[in-house]
């Protein structure tokens, strides 16, 4: 059902977790799942910090682009830092979906940090029972 769009992607996470945070040009890459539960295929992405307003999700075609941005929290001018280790900076995930998925249909769920994607299966991809005729509608030809 999922296509992966770069083969390469984990090393290009490492990279650019050394080369400091993602910008909207070259934005850092995101952790997912990709499971079927039932007639539903989902997908959840790891997102925390990251507030609803700042994400962004857009079906084209079959492509499936997820972007977040996780801002630096407001301090007050007295604050000195003494470590940051979460990253900051914009984050996105580009998947491609196979065309037996509904995305007309996608609900969206954002709930402690997790983005949760449910894709029904469309249904002409969900199996189904045909029918066999019996002979008597059969016609000989006669020359």
């Amino acid at each position: 059902m999922l296509m992966r769009t770069d083969p390469f992607r984990e090393l290009d996470r490492l990279a650019q977790q050394l080369m400091g945070p993602g910008t909207w040009s070259k934005p850092s890459a995101m952790p997912m799942d990709a499971y079927r539960e039932g007639d539903e295929y989902v997908v959840a992405f790891d997102i925390p910090g990251v507030t609803a307003d700042a994400i962004d999700v857009d079906v084209e075609r079959n492509m499936l682009t997820v972007k977040a941005e996780r801002r630096p929290t407001a301090k007050a001018e007295d604050v000195q830092m003494e470590l940051s280790e979460r990253p900051l900076g914009v984050f996105s995930r580009q998947i491609v979906l196979a065309d037996t998925l509904d995305t007309e249909h996608i609900q969206a769920d954002y709930d402690a940090g997790v983005l949760t994607l449910r894709i029904p299966i469309a249904e002409r991809a969900k199996p189904r029972k045909i029918s066999i005729g019996v002979g008597s509608s059969r016609k000989e030809i006669a020359g």
